[in-house]
């Protein structure tokens, strides 16, 4: 799950900063919330920018798998985190991201997923389209 981190252009980046509400009773952000921030990335990454830049968004995904390290306790801290985003791999109707949690001086968490393009009205998994494909490979590393 510990990717290579690829060249910037690469990643997407998505800030955030943690919130009294994201500390468990430990003092450290709830593990939880480590979804709630991937989530936050993806959502980021596959809807928001694209449509503030006027491109296609991507639809219609589910997620089949989360996997996640916890490297360190992250605590409330008054500077920015962010998530780095990239995909891995990408077959004819899902795709692997990887991700790490991060802040300019250490990773609190790496973790992966297993995105599926999926057809609501079918009930079942779908092929990605030509411009989803070319969406997702501007994330994804040559090897």
């Amino acid at each position: 799950m510990d990717s290579d981190i690829p060249p910037a252009e690469y990643r997407h980046v998505y800030e955030f900063e943690v919130k009294f509400g994201d500390i468990d009773s430990m003092g450290h952000v709830n593990n939880v919330k480590f979804l709630s921030y991937l989530e936050d990335a993806r959502v980021q990454m596959f809807y928001g920018d694209p449509v503030r830049k006027g491109e296609e968004s991507l639809h219609g995904l589910v997620v089949a798998r989360h996997e996640i390290d916890y490297r360190r306790p992250m605590s409330l801290t008054f500077r920015p985190v962010r998530v780095e985003t990239w995909v891995t791999e990408i077959r004819n109707a899902s795709f692997r991201l990887a991700y790490h949690i991060r802040d300019d001086e250490q990773i609190f968490a790496t973790a992966a997923s297993v995105m599926v393009a999926f057809d609501p009205k079918k009930g079942r998994a779908r092929r990605f389209t030509p411009s989803e494909l070319e969406f997702l490979k501007r994330y994804l590393p040559p090897s």
